[in-house]
């Protein structure tokens, strides 16, 4: 048992995990938790496969391409949905940047969803979480690059999202919303580990790494206001998810049911205590944080709208708290 991993996950707790591995003769990971440990055990997994490429050297697309020991994915909270993505996120401990490696190897060969693991789970991580799997499924939507399955993943994760998030959220132990947030977890992971996500999670990541603030947490902040910066070029695909969830008629203008979700998402955010902005941000180091977060997003997502280091830059200085 390897228990050391940290919020997000550093190239550290990959090596302390592998050489656990080696030296104790396993065969197979378990990573029982929520995103970050299951995401270390991938990374884990990658390592034992290939031994002699550092975890900086996974960098990006395709970089593993060699089956890993058997992994199986427990989740413990329902948000990340990395139980059935190519994804996973590390952290170099030194540098402090954040960086995706993908590739088809890392799926899990099992994922185990039982909302009876996810009970404890406190209600503001119960939240955030939620707000994750969220971002991942209309990410994933908004995009440029999905398919018939992945959109309708997408549309189920945000019906049972909308339905379930407040109620797990007020009493920890609604096994029925529990079970129907682990699902969707599930299918909002599936939706974007094919079709990507965007910006909100390129500059989420940027975030993660230099100020270890909770990955969901960033997401769940962030969406509404890249949601609003993308503008136009998501007002169609934003009703299509507003008339899905029951927020407005097909009648509606595009624009205003697209504000219509944009302002669900707040309100959920508010109801479950979680801020419109984010401390510790320092405007020093918001061009360095935008060039990691610009380096992230073009080209590795299809995003609705590509934005410069200006449009970027407002971002962070939106979700800045002052």
């Amino acid at each position: 048992m390897y228990d050391k991993t940290v919020a997000n996950p550093t190239a550290q707790n990959v090596e302390e995990a592998g050489q656990a591995y080696l030296e104790t003769g396993c065969q197979a990971l378990i990573g029982f938790g929520g995103g970050s440990s299951i995401d270390c055990a991938k990374i884990v997994g990658a390592r034992i496969a290939k031994p002699k490429q550092p975890v900086s050297k996974m960098n990006g697309i395709l970089k593993i391409r060699k089956k890993i020991p058997l992994l199986i994915a427990v989740p413990t909270t329902a948000g990340t949905g990395s139980e059935t993505t190519l994804a996973a996120v590390i952290t170099d401990g030194a540098t402090r940047y954040k960086f995706p490696i993908n590739d088809f190897p890392l799926i899990p060969s099992y994922a185990v969803l039982d909302p009876e693991v996810t009970k404890s789970l406190p209600p503001s991580l119960t939240a955030t979480t939620g707000m994750d799997a969220l971002t991942h499924a209309v990410e994933a939507f908004v995009g440029r690059s999905t398919t018939r399955q992945t959109r309708a993943y997408a549309v189920e994760a945000v019906r049972l999202i909308f339905g379930n998030i407040e109620a797990a959220y007020r009493n920890g132990e609604d096994g029925e919303a529990r079970a129907k947030m682990l699902k969707a977890a599930f299918l909002a992971g599936a939706a974007f580990t094919k079709s990507y996500v965007g910006y909100c999670h390129a500059v989420a990541h940027s975030l993660g790494g230099k100020y270890n603030t909770p990955h969901g947490l960033a997401n769940a902040v962030l969406l509404p206001i890249t949601l609003e910066a993308y503008g136009p070029a998501v007002y169609k695909k934003l009703k299509a998810l507003a008339v899905a969830a029951g927020l407005c008629e097909e009648s509606a203008g595009e624009q205003a049911a697209a504000e219509a979700f944009i302002r669900r998402i707040r309100s959920l955010n508010q109801a479950m205590g979680i801020p419109g902005t984010l401390g510790g941000i320092q405007e020093a180091d918001i061009p360095l944080l935008t060039r990691h977060a610009e380096k992230e997003a073009n080209p590795l997502y299809p995003v609705p709208k590509l934005m410069d280091a200006a449009a970027l830059k407002s971002l962070y200085y939106a979700v800045r708290e002052v």
